[in-house]
């Protein structure tokens, strides 16, 4: 075969609109090129549209046929130009933007009417480039070449062309019918799974709405048609090139795509316009794009349009038209194509994170749905199923808002019946016995011949159930009669080990029935893995496991002992059978479990039934009678004895599941509680369910009139009265603590309970005093307290909301539909507030406990400590509790047996403690190993995943290796005696297991432990959101950017400087390449990364050692006007996830469709800021800018807050800027928008907030035209935003108060107008006109209005009410109106001072010392709450007039400790080690017995300098801290309480020092 030779596809063609368009093969490019010569009208350009993606896999292929085509076909004749054009890929190039750049293009290329446009790609690039094509030249034609699944199927067919805008997808297009279509299969072979199922959305959706048949052979061959589409094409060469070539699997493939495709076609053939059938086609997306307006670019329209089509079916089921059974067919045939089937499915919350799930609410949704194109007016249309394969009607119907939010909504509003209830009696169908229906399907799957199951329960359960037995391979299922039937071909019990894991999530009977059912597989091989969800991993399944271990099954815990998950070993044995012993005192399940199984076992089972009380009896009769219809007889010997034989399962024809009999208890209860009546028509007195007997057993009694037959149940209320329940101590282990949950939840409505361990005591009221509010009920996941609560719902006065509504598709999933429907109870959607700490679930902790791995030898212990005393936690090191629980040390252990049996040992110990011990309220040390178990590493894994905190200390090694000279109470490293080369291999073990670190670096400051372990502190208040240190953005903020290589050069003083008017400051990452380390190095070289990791970490740290401000971390890119290379991507998304590692509050992601939405995601506590620089000012112009609308929706996507940097080419670009903030920014959605640029500055005097400012101290601003805070201040007085306020000092005498000086000076350096003056009165009377005058600003405090000026304040603050004291008074402004509060900063200047001095000092930690105060005035007050504040607990106090020292230590016993002395010399045997004297002038005789070995002795009065306490501390070597000093502290924390700016302390203090020095 020549080089030239063309190799032409044999296709398949599909006619649209009359010509046959679609046309579909194998390796069509010869074809392609071909075909448009020879019968299309010719061109004088083809202009072929790709993307960056696509062009290396493609283009060349394309360019080269073209020029042997051409040459094939018209041989030398000169060739038509074919010019190309690469895009990014990628939604956000399908813009207003894009497709002028094209169209510029294309003019510059001189391209006429006479061009053809060639897209290839997908949908993003035939969407955009039909758009084109419709208008260049007022149109020109148009080829569709679609390479994903996705735009087969769905875009590339009908002429929808369109591009988006900020307010919606696709708003903005064309109608234009590409003249072919060519869909080639063989490049779905490079499709990656996921976008597979991206496209088989769009497969399903069009076999639901049209084709039965269709939607039947999807349903049936999931995994076919997966290999179909991602292996139907192997290797290179030309198989399926034509039909005699093609494989099975190509031909499989060519037929879903094709029939897919047929369906659009015909229906746009019938309504090109759509203006009634083609909307049809838009099932699912109504919802859908509403989902993806908020979730893209994370998640796919395809996993949107799969969500909305589940949702829109449980609309049409809402509606009274399709059942549930279609409902369940059509979400268990999404699920089984890998695609999510709800908004919180799994799948979306591991690519959006909680935070942006978050987002996706009932009312957002709604905003978006209301500019849908199907929309007529304000009417919303979607497209409603009668069944599947058939819609209502041939268009989208019309459906009131209210309905689509209560289907979309998490939580349902049931409101009271009223009277209405009373009326004609009801008559309720329930589905199929939850109990029976899992049952029946394993007795089907493992015997022998087909069985037709109806009345089948179609939920959560039952679905996991057929997964799980369809994995492991030994039965086939199909559906008929719509569903309602399901044919089970059973395997006769011959099992094999599944592909992957069985996910049995929350479904408890699917666990236990299993559990025993794996051990039937055969083979000499391999393993299963058993697992759930987190309550499922909670839940007892330690009795099965115990009997069928004793009986030889090889079953191990993979996590906790006495749950799943399980790893199921299998040897060839398979299960062994004989006699088995198994304690069914739990769950009548794990009985049920070895029945059902144990006729395949190797001999004949004797069950024996060991403990106490079988529970639930009935459920065991049930099991032995339905294995009795499908041919196995199980001979009961006794009361707790079963023999069953050993022979196969012969499927009966039909199987008919009985109505679940617990379900149909609450329409029954319904009944009793609402006086009305109903009937249950197939439950009844010859039921093999227990709870059959629920109406004749529990409601009779309860006074409820009962009629029951063989086979159906009416009851009719009502039922009063005190209920005492007994006999279900099993209830604490189902799907929650039912018992707890009904307790915590009746409470809601007024109504006491008991929780008992065995049953529960409620206290009836009546139904009129059922609660004064509509309570929110929590349902714990658990599908019965959901339904339960519903039913109480509709007798309460004000109804209920229950707040997960979508629990009960566990056993009933049409449960609302029935409540609303047939039960007439009101219903709407609920949109339930986030859960507060007292809705906890029971079996969850709240706050669960801190886990610190690292190094031995790093300071886990002793930070650990330190950070338990601080948080009032508890204190773990798990080395000892391991030593206390095994009664060895660990060298006794590891000399006894040895390293691994220590590790298990090590592990069991972590379970416990942090399952059972310690789930909160702790901080736990691991041991340094602890991450050379793989199971512990899956554990940590797993425990950070789920919300707790795993803390890595990353250790100086070198400090590490020199404690460990010292320390020999621990055995030596095993592996290697090179404690460096430990580390190596631990490091990266270290990073797998945590999700927050910290460095210990003792060399980075002076002094360093008590930095160091304040600073740990404020780690674990960020990672357990005690403390999230953020930026107040209610009002004008700024970040200073730090421009330096090194922090050491803002040290010891500039940094308070550079830092004074901010409240964050920025670390630019990217600028510390500008240290000679790093500034030739070459940043692809991994040793290079690793030592700027290292440096970056260590710059970090020593920051935070240096200020308390929160860091916003930035790596700013060259492209983006920064230092770091646009190349480095992976490096600079390794730095922005570990600046979320080591808890900074906010993190700079520049706006990208890869890195920044992976930060996102993975954020934890931190913000994102997501920023985009324009450095040259030609795209982001802000007025009418289409790009700057684009850029911003991309930059919610993936952020918090909004970052977008322009230039100003004109004055005026200020004020654009500025409409365009007051259009986009808000409280909720925050926004940086400037100008960069001399001529911008105005831009930044006007942003609203986090403004990045520059200080006359640093070498160099960050970013071209960035001012001060002091500049942006004086500028904002002079335009009249920022007006002068009068400051005050109450008191007197004051004359020679420094507080002016320093508040002057404090006002003058952060630019602000205002004036701070003494106002020395007689009396406290003339201060209340004072503080009511327009400008009053605020006031400081002094004797002797401390108390008097507090009936003039609207309220104090916790710290002045306690300390019963005002010495600050801050107008604040809500709601409009102003609000005057009194505070008191005296005790945070004597925490700050004493803070200070305990760091240089380096004495005894304030828990564990105690303290002398001397006073028993106002101050004294002040000082006892700072003791307080800072952790002291033992406080002796002295005071000349004893009664009130007594009266003193009165007030604050339920603070402190305090103990009054009756001389001073007395305190001396209380050994104290913080000294405050509080009395003004004093004369005391300080005994120097008071001082012992190291000490902080603080004066408050500041005249004289050296009063005889501090004269007297000195002279025994103790650190002093004067007065004055307090003055000034106490006086900072006034000015940034009334600025809310953070205050220039040094200037403040050279203020106060500058007066002071003069007068004393």
């Amino acid at each position: 075969m020549s080089k030239t030779e063309l190799q032409l596809a044999e296709v398949e063609k599909i006619p649209v609109l009359g010509s046959d368009s679609i046309v579909c093969g194998f390796h069509l490019t010869d074809y392609i090129w071909h075909d448009i010569f020879t019968n299309l009208t010719k061109a004088s350009t083809y202009v072929l549209i790709t993307d960056t993606n696509l062009a290396p896999l493609y283009l060349h292929k394309y360019q080269d046929s073209f020029a042997r085509a051409w040459a094939s076909i018209n041989g030398s004749k000169a060739s038509p130009r074919l010019l190309v054009r690469v895009l990014p890929p990628g939604e956000t190039s399908k813009s207003r933007a894009t497709k002028g750049e094209i169209e510029d293009w294309m003019l510059s290329q001189r391209c006429t009417r006479d061009t053809m446009v060639l897209a290839l790609g997908g949908g993003v690039i035939g969407d955009l480039v039909g758009f084109v094509a419709a208008t260049f030249m007022r149109g020109v034609p148009f080829i569709q070449i679609p390479t994903s699944l996705l735009a087969m199927v769905d875009s590339s067919i009908g002429g929808k062309t369109a591009i988006d805008t900020p307010a919606g997808k696709n708003l903005v297009g064309a109608f234009w019918q590409p003249k072919r279509i060519f869909m080639d299969m063989a490049v779905l072979s490079t499709l990656p799974a996921r976008e597979f199922s991206n496209g088989m959305a769009e497969v399903v959706k069009t076999a639901a709405i049209w084709s039965p048949e269709e939607f039947d052979v999807l349903e049936a061959s999931a995994e076919s048609v997966r290999k179909a589409v991602l292996q139907g094409q192997s290797g290179d060469g030309l198989e399926g090139l034509t039909i005699a070539t093609r494989s099975e699997a190509q031909k499989m493939l060519l037929r879903v795509i094709a029939a897919s495709a047929r369906v659009k076609a015909y229906v746009v053939t019938h309504d090109e316009r759509e203006s009634g059938m083609r909307g049809l086609l838009n099932f699912g997306h109504s919802i859908g794009h509403a989902i993806e307006a908020i979730v893209s670019p994370q998640v796919l329209h395809g996993e949107c349009v799969a969500v909305g089509c589940v949702l829109e079916a449980e609309l049409s089921r809402r509606l009274g038209y399709i059942g549930e059974v279609g409902v369940a067919r059509l979400t268990r045939c999404l699920r089984a194509y890998g695609l999510p089937t709800a908004i919180d499915d799994p799948i979306i919350r591991r690519l959006v994170g909680d935070a942006k799930l978050k987002e996706v609410r009932p009312a957002r949704l709604m905003e978006v749905m209301r500019v849908d194109k199907k929309n007529v007016g304000t009417q919303k249309r979607i497209v409603l199923l009668k069944r599947l394969g058939e819609c209502v009607e041939l268009k989208p119907s019309n459906v009131d808002d209210a309905m689509i939010e209560e289907v979309i909504s998490a939580g349902v509003l049931v409101k009271p019946v009223g009277d209405s209830a009373s009326g004609s009696p009801v008559v309720v169908v329930p589905p199929g016995s939850k109990s029976i229906s899992n049952r029946a399907l394993v007795l089907a799957a493992l015997g022998s011949g087909e069985c037709r199951i109806r009345n089948l329960l179609h939920s959560d359960d039952t679905q996991v159930m057929l997964s799980a037995l369809q994995d492991m391979g030994g039965c086939g299922f199909s559906w008929e009669d719509d569903g309602d039937t399901l044919v089970v071909r059973g395997g006769g019990g011959q099992l094999s080990v599944p592909g992957s894991e069985l996910y049995l999530g929350n479904a408890g009977t699917a666990a236990r029935f299993l559990t025993t059912t794996v051990n039937l597989i055969g083979g000499d091989s391999g393993e299963t893995v058993l697992t759930g969800n987190a309550r499922m991993k909670q839940r007892p399944i330690g009795p099965l496991v115990d009997a069928l271990r004793a009986n030889g099954c090889q079953i191990v815990y993979e996590e906790s002992q006495g749950s799943l998950p399980l790893r199921v070993t299998h040897t060839g044995k398979g299960f062994p059978g004989g006699t088995i012993e198994l304690a069914a005192t739990v769950s009548s399940q794990y009985v049920s479990s070895i029945l059902l199984s144990a006729p395949y076992a190797q001999t004949p089972v004797h069950l024996v039934l060991v403990g106490g009380k079988v529970i639930s009896q009935p459920y065991i009769d049930m099991t032995i009678a339905m294995m009795a219809q499908f041919g196995v007889n199980v001979e009961r010997v006794s009361e707790k004895e079963y023999l069953i034989p050993t022979m196969p399962y012969t499927n009966p024809a039909e199987y008919v599941v009985e109505s679940d009999a617990s379900s149909a208890t609450y329409p029954l209860a319904f009944a009793a509680i609402t006086g009305s009546t109903v009937t249950v028509p197939n439950i009844g007195s010859a039921s093999l369910q227990g709870d059959a007997r629920f109406a004749v057993d529990v409601l009779r009694p309860m006074g409820c009139t009962v009629e029951q037959t063989a086979t159906s149940t009416t009851v009719t209320g009502p039922a009063r009265g005190v209920t005492r329940i007994r006999g279900i101590a099993n209830q604490h282990v189902k799907e929650c603590d039912r018992i707890a949950a009904m307790c915590d939840e009746l409470a809601k409505f007024g109504v006491t309970c008991e929780n008992h361990a065995d049953g529960i005591d409620v206290h009836g009221v009546r139904i009129s005093d059922l609660g004064p509010v509509s309570p929110s009920v929590h349902c714990y996941d658990d599908h019965r307290v959901a339904m339960s609560f519903s039913i109480l719902s509709c007798v309460a006065p004000l109804g209920a909301e229950i707040r997960e509504r979508r629990c009960v598709g566990k056993t009933w999933p049409q449960w609302w539909d029935v409540l609303a429907r047939d039960l007439g109870a009101p219903t709407a959607g609920s949109d339930p507030e986030p859960l507060e700490a007292e809705h906890k679930e029971t079996a969850v902790a709240a706050k669960p406990s801190i886990v610190i791995i690292g190094m031995r030898g790093v300071g886990k212990s002793t930070l650990g400590q330190a950070a338990a005393e601080a948080l009032g936690l508890e204190f773990v090191d798990m080395d000892a509790y391991l030593e206390s629980k095994i009664s060895k040390t660990i060298p006794e252990i590891i000399k006894a047996d040895g390293w691994p049996a220590f590790r298990d040992h090590e592990r069991a110990m972590l379970v416990q403690a942090l399952e059972q011990e310690h789930p909160e309220g702790a901080v736990i040390a691991c041991g340094g190993g602890v991450v050379e178990s793989e199971q512990n590493r899956a554990y940590l894994k797993q425990y950070a995943k789920t919300g707790g905190a795993v803390v890595c200390l990353t250790p100086n090694m070198k400090h590490v290796a020199e404690y460990l000279e010292q320390d020999k109470t621990r055995p030596a490293y095993a592996i290697t005696s090179d404690i460096y080369e430990v580390y190596q291999k631990r490091r990266p073990l270290y990073a797998e297991c945590c999700n927050y670190e910290f460095l210990v670096d003792k060399s980075l400051v002076a002094n360093a432990w008590p930095v160091i372990e304040r600073d740990f502190v404020r780690l674990l208040n960020f990672a357990t959101a005690r403390s999230l240190n953020r930026v107040d953005l209610s009002s004008p903020s700024f970040f200073v950017s730090l421009t330096a290589d090194d922090v050491r050069a803002y040290l010891p003083d500039t940094l308070g400087d550079v830092t004074a008017g901010s409240q964050a400051i920025e670390m630019r990452a990217d600028l510390l390449l500008n240290n000679q380390q790093f500034a030739a190095a070459d940043l692809r070289q991994p040793d290079v990364q690793e030592a700027f990791v290292e440096y970056v970490q260590s710059q970090f740290t020593l920051l935070r050692h240096s200020s308390s401000l929160p860091v916003v971390f930035t790596v700013r890119t060259e492209p983006q006007g920064g230092r770091f290379p646009g190349s480095a991507d992976a490096l600079r998304s390794r730095l922005l996830h570990l600046a979320v590692r080591w808890g900074a509050e906010y993190v700079d992601v520049e706006i990208d469709n890869i890195v920044a939405a992976k930060v996102f995601a993975g954020k934890q506590n931190s913000l994102v800021i997501s920023s985009y620089h324009d450095t040259a000012g030609t795209r982001l112009t802000w007025t009418d800018c289409e790009f700057a609308n684009e850029i911003l929706a991309r930059g919610r996507a993936c952020g918090d807050i909004v970052k977008l940097i322009s230039v100003a080419n004109a004055w005026e670009d200020n004020l654009k800027c500025l409409q365009f903030t007051q259009r986009h920014h808000s409280a909720a959605a925050p926004l940086i928008a400037l100008n960069m640029g001399y001529t911008g500055q105005m831009s930044r005097v006007l942003c609203p907030c986090l403004t990045p400012v520059t200080h006359p101290a640093l070498t160099a601003a960050a970013a071209p035209g960035q001012i001060s805070v002091q500049e942006i201040s004086q500028a904002r007085s002079l335009m009249g935003k920022l007006p002068a306020r009068s400051f005050y000092l109450f008191g007197t005498p004051i004359q020679h108060s420094p507080s002016p000086a320093m508040h002057n000076a404090g006002f003058a350096a952060l630019g602000l107008p205002h004036m701070y003056r003494l106002n020395e009165t007689s009396s406290a009377d003339p201060l209340k006109a004072v503080i009511a005058a327009a400008d009053f600003g605020g006031a400081s405090v002094t004797i002797p209005y401390k108390q008097e000026i507090i009936p003039m304040l609207d309220e104090l603050t916790d710290a002045a009410q306690t300390i019963g004291a005002v010495n600050t008074v801050i107008p604040e402004i809500r709601n409009g109106k102003r609000v005057l509060v009194g505070d008191n900063t005296d005790y945070l200047g004597i925490c700050g001072c004493l803070e200070r001095a305990r760091a240089t000092a380096g004495t005894q930690k304030f828990t564990s010392a105690t303290a002398l105060v001397i006073g028993a005035g106002g101050t004294s007050r002040a000082a006892l709450y700072a003791l307080y504040t800072l952790g002291v607990r033992n406080v002796a106090l002295f005071n000349r007039t004893a009664s009130r020292a007594h009266q003193l230590a009165n007030e604050f016993s339920g603070l402190l400790n305090v103990s009054v002395v009756g001389q001073l010399l007395d305190a001396a045997e209380l050994k104290p080690t913080y000294i405050i004297g509080t009395i003004p002038g004093c004369d005391l005789v300080i005994p120097e017995q008071l001082f012992g070995e190291n000490g902080v002795a603080l004066d408050m009065a500041y005249k004289p300098r050296w009063t005889p306490l501090l004269e007297t501390a000195q002279r025994n070597k103790w650190n002093v801290v004067h007065g004055v000093e307090v003055l000034v502290e106490q006086g900072v924390h006034q000015l940034a309480k009334w600025t809310k700016l953070s205050p220039p302390v040094r200037i403040m203090r050279e203020a106060v020092y500058s007066k002071y020095d003069a007068e004393f």
